[in-house]
Order: C-alpha cells, then structure tokens, then sequence
C-alpha cells in the first residue's frame, strides 16, 4: 500500500502529543574544576580517592594538548536486532553528505541510538545528546537524554538510548528529518548534525 503523507494539521496533532510526553531534565551541574585541580584534592578522603580514579583512572592524563577539542562524537549508530545492514553514519566525515541520505528503518521495530565519542583533555560534567525529530518541515518531537560526565582517555565511549519503537501505519510511513546535538552543563556545542530516516513497511520495501 502507497504511503499516506500526512496533513500539517495531522503533524500539528501528532507533535502536541508528544509534548504531553516531554520532560525536562531536572539537573544542576556541578561546579567545573581541571583536572589538575581533581588531582590535589584531599588525598585523604577516601570517597574522593574513589571519584577521582572513576573518571580519571589511577594515572590521571599528563598529555594534555589544549590546541585539540576536548569532546570528538565520532559516530552514530541505530541498534536494531533484525536490520539486515548496519546502520551506522562515521561523524568525522561529510557531515553535509547526510542529509541526501536515508536509514531506512521498518516500521514498528525496536531500535537504540549509540553515540560513539572520545573525551581527550579535560573532564566534561553533564553531557547531553539532544534530538528534534521533523516531517515536511513540522517538527513533531524533541527528546534529551542526559549522557554523564566523563574524564579523559584513549578509548572511545559508548552511550546508549533506551529502546524505542519505530513509528507504525500508513500515516507514520514516509522521510523523517533528525536534527541531533552533543552539548553539556557549559552549553558547548560539540557536534551538531542532520540525518534521515525513512520508515517503511519492510526493510527491502
């Protein structure tokens, strides 16, 4: 069956209910301190002995250049048990090439969003993945999920959403455009970029 575009007043419907969904993020960060300064803190309080090492490990990072960024997001991926391709988009790339691209995603499936990032000099408080999900222009829902503070390391980091489920019907069938946002507690803006998903019927529709 042919897909159904929706009306703007069907969009308009659709993104005030899910309004009715949305919460803030009730959160107050911390005050920002360097790592040098984590690393004189009370040596003998054992409780901050243990915060210290949970974000900087037991060798805190000397090569420390501030010439570099200190978040990179380097890729995204949808989780998806019965996609037949990875799905995944390399965030250091063309960011622009994206928009004239589609993950296209069957309709009523389970699927997280996992963001790939490093953090290299300094720890970062209160990192937050934001996403505004649009149709023909509307925008229809806005989600934040709260991601965490991180210190610095080689390895990557992994975050991953809670599950949710692809939109269903013939109504929900169609081109979906993602606008997504890495930022945190000093609003940095680490990465923005556009993406798009088309839902279909099966997956080789």
């Amino acid at each position: 069956m042919a897909e159904h575009e929706p009306t703007p007043e069907e969009l308009a419907k659709i993104a005030a209910e899910n309004q009715q969904d949305e919460h803030s993020i009730n959160y107050k960060p911390p005050a920002q301190k360097s790592i040098q300064q984590i690393v004189e803190l009370d040596q003998d309080d054992e409780s901050l002995r243990k915060y210290k090492e949970a974000l900087l490990g037991k060798q805190p990072p000397t090569n420390i250049d501030p010439s570099t960024p200190n978040v990179v997001v380097t890729k995204l991926t949808l989780v998806c048990a019965s996609a037949p391709d990875e799905l995944s988009l390399d965030l250091r790339g063309d960011l622009e090439a994206f928009k004239k691209q589609n993950f296209v995603v069957k309709e009523g499936v389970e699927y997280q969003i996992k963001i790939c990032f490093l953090v290299q000099n300094e720890i970062v408080s209160g990192l937050k993945y934001v996403q505004c999900t649009s149709r023909k222009g509307i925008q229809i829902d806005k989600t934040e999920y709260m991601v965490g503070s991180y210190g610095p390391r080689t390895e990557e980091y992994e975050f991953l959403t809670p599950k949710e489920e692809a939109p269903k019907g013939m109504l929900a069938r169609g081109s979906y455009c993602i606008k997504s946002k890495f930022t945190d507690d000093d609003k940095s803006n680490h990465l923005t970029w556009e993406w798009n998903m088309h839902i279909k019927k099966d997956w080789r529709d």
